[in-house]
């Protein structure tokens, strides 16, 4: 059994609110900077249009105070491979550590996390603050390009990186870097990502002492107490306010891929508002499959505490004191808390998102007037690589395509938007097009697939891409079985489908496979809506 124990209210010496609303602001427009840095300087369409990456400035102690409105299934579980950093080396000035290990606090190995360590003073004994810069590189090797197919075991994935120095006393690696471009099918690309991260792990030190300087360091330890403490509290006024009870809620994969077995995720969310605590417990999922949907338990705990920031006022900071009063209890083994060598590049981004829809399910339950439908339920991953025509050169195309927000209790869903654990953008047709050996042949909402309801779900979308090249065209999705749910008497979203068209025979395709496309074929990927809210009178 894994579990997260909530901890007593923590104090700290006085701070002024204004002085800590300043230092909330001044953080997280630190993790925004870095963002943007990694987005104008890197190479792949992946992160620089789609911004599949994530930010974050940490305490000393590897406590996150700040992260940059980007990925939550990356910011969720960043904080565990700055631990692994921690406990496996020690950073001095100027070096950077490099990790992808899904069982060090990763997600799935093309997500690769870089992590700073941040000294007061170039003789400081230790660190004073840790950024981290995590990003989804499009190929990091194994059975298939993108690294986002079905797989028996992790190792057939990709490339396994437990933490390394990729910068040694601020000299890159070469040693390290070259094993990394050796063994990914578009090493150019992936250099440039890299050092791009660099460059924002760079513009984060800069900044952190610049707010160093300003404050001193003592006062930087104050206010990140501070911060830690106020998030602590805002979210145990959130529990005050709750109904105390147990909620259970249910929900499905459709399959593990390789068969049509369904795979329940349960939980039980219970709240007690006299402690202020929350336990949310995972027993009864199913255990670990052979095949790519595993999650590991950072996942799993993303997914908490993703949806636990959601009950909180925008403007609540999202650091490590918000999960202070939450348990979060798991079975070793099973579906959201695989071991090795279980496989899981699909648990990052599919069972994630099941994660969500049960804990919002059971929610509900308690609140059932602040909770939305179901929204779309995948991410759509869509992964084509081949050689490109045009250069001679291997490509490794990788999208998550957006869906139907589920509707809300006052409000209909938005259509065609990334939701939940996924906070990306849909690849433009022309930079598609440049990049790619393809041709968009169809890009728009799916009408009629949101559920109706006195609020309607949104619409999911239509991508339809012909294939200039022979590929390899991999697709990792769900809710084509299982629809999104509605809520409080609205309908279910529409499910999800996928189509390959090789000149005039159209066939319907598995939710989750690995397929030869020739030159001309066309993939056409129809997302599904997202649930609707309340009888429609």
């Amino acid at each position: 059994m894994s579990a997260m124990q909530a901890s007593q209210p923590q104090t700290a010496a006085a701070i002024d609110p204004i002085e800590l609303a300043v230092f909330k602001s001044a953080t997280h427009s630190i993790a925004e900077e870095m963002g943007a840095a990694l987005r104008r300087t890197s190479f792949s369409p992946n992160i620089k249009e789609r911004r599949d990456y994530s930010c974050a400035v940490f305490d000393s102690m590897g406590q996150v105070i700040a992260m940059g409105d980007h990925m939550p299934v990356h910011l969720g579980s960043m904080p565990m491979s700055v631990k692994a950093v921690i406990e496996s080396m020690t950073l001095r000035p100027g070096d950077i550590a490099m990790l992808n290990d899904p069982y060090a606090g990763g997600t799935h190995l093309p997500d690769i996390t870089l992590v700073l360590a941040v000294f007061a003073a170039i003789d400081a004994e230790a660190p004073l603050m840790y950024i981290a810069v995590r990003a989804h590189h499009a190929d990091v090797g194994g059975l298939y390009p993108g690294s986002m197919g079905l797989c028996r075991e992790i190792y057939q994935e990709g490339l396994r990186i437990p933490p390394v120095l990729i910068v040694d006393g601020g000299e890159i690696n070469h040693a390290i870097l070259q094993l990394v471009l050796h063994n990914v099918r578009t090493p150019e690309e992936r250099k440039g990502d890299l050092l791009s991260q660099i460059g924002a792990c760079r513009v984060g030190e800069l900044r952190l002492l610049e707010l160093i300087a300003k404050h001193g360091a003592e006062r930087v330890c104050r206010l990140s107490a501070a911060l830690l403490d106020y998030s602590e509290r805002l979210m145990r006024a959130q529990f005050a306010q709750c109904a105390s009870g147990s909620y259970t809620a249910e929900d499905f994969m459709d399959s593990d891929g390789f068969d049509e077995t369904p795979l329940p995720i349960r939980v039980t969310i219970t709240l007690d508002n006299e402690t202020q605590t929350a336990k949310v417990s995972f027993k009864g999922c199913h255990p670990q499959v052979r095949s790519s949907i595993n999650a590991v338990y950072a996942v799993t705990y993303s997914a908490v505490y993703y949806v636990l920031r959601c009950l909180l006022p925008e403007d609540a900071p999202a650091t490590a004191g918000l999960m202070r009063p939450v348990i979060v209890e798991t079975e070793r083994g099973s579906i959201v808390d695989a071991v090795l060598p279980a496989p899981v590049a699909g648990g990052n981004v599919e069972t994630s998102q099941r994660i969500v829809d049960v804990l919002l399910r059971a929610l509900a339950k308690a609140m059932p007037d602040r909770i939305p439908a179901a929204s779309s339920g995948t991410m759509n991953n869509l992964t084509i690589g081949g050689v490109d025509h045009r250069t001679g050169k291997p490509f490794a195309y990788y999208e998550t395509i957006a869906g139907g927000m589920g509707a809300r209790p006052t409000a209909d869903g938005i259509s065609g938007i990334h939701t939940h654990m996924t906070n990306s953008l849909n690849t433009p047709v022309e930079a598609l097009e440049y990049a790619y050996p393809f041709r968009v042949i169809h890009y728009g909402y799916r009408a009629h697939s949101g559920g109706e309801g006195q609020y309607r779900g949104g619409d999911g979308i239509v991508r339809e891409i012909e294939l200039l090249a022979p590929s390899t065209i991999t697709l990792l999705t769900e809710r084509r079985k299982f629809a999104p749910y509605g809520l409080q008497g609205g309908a279910d979203g529409k499910r999800g489908v996928s189509y390959l068209r090789s000149g005039e025979t159209e066939e319907e395709l598995p939710a989750k496979c690995s397929i030869q496309a020739k030159a001309g074929d066309r993939i056409r990927v129809e997302t599904p809506g997202g649930g609707g809210w309340g009888k429609r009178y």
